[in-house]
């Protein structure tokens, strides 16, 4: 009678310290993914805001484009036939510039 009562007392204390183990591991786990949550919505606040510069970075470029293509309509040093002069020249510069 006595070695079965030390026994069960050894399973209460075994399924005891079990318990709380398997409390500790849950407990790890949803901080885990909590942590893993944080994250995610991290990097989708990140990317959202990535986005929003690349689109404001493809607007500038196109305006860049537009006015340097207006611009290469109008400027003397493109049009200038001393631009295709191998050796560069002092004058070559103020030769195609409006007077």
């Amino acid at each position: 009678v006595l070695q079965s009562h030390e026994e069960e007392d050894r399973k209460v204390r075994r399924r005891e310290k079990n318990r709380v183990a398997a409390q500790r591991s849950r407990k790890k786990q949803t901080q885990k993914a909590d942590k893993l949550h944080e994250e995610y919505e991290s990097l989708e606040q990140e990317n959202t805001s990535l986005k929003r510069e690349i689109g404001k970075l493809t607007d500038e470029m196109k305006h860049l484009s537009e006015v340097l293509k207006d611009h290469e309509k109008i400027c003397p040093l493109l049009h200038c036939s001393m631009n295709f002069v191998t050796i560069p020249r002092p004058d070559a510069l103020t030769s195609c510039l409006p007077r």
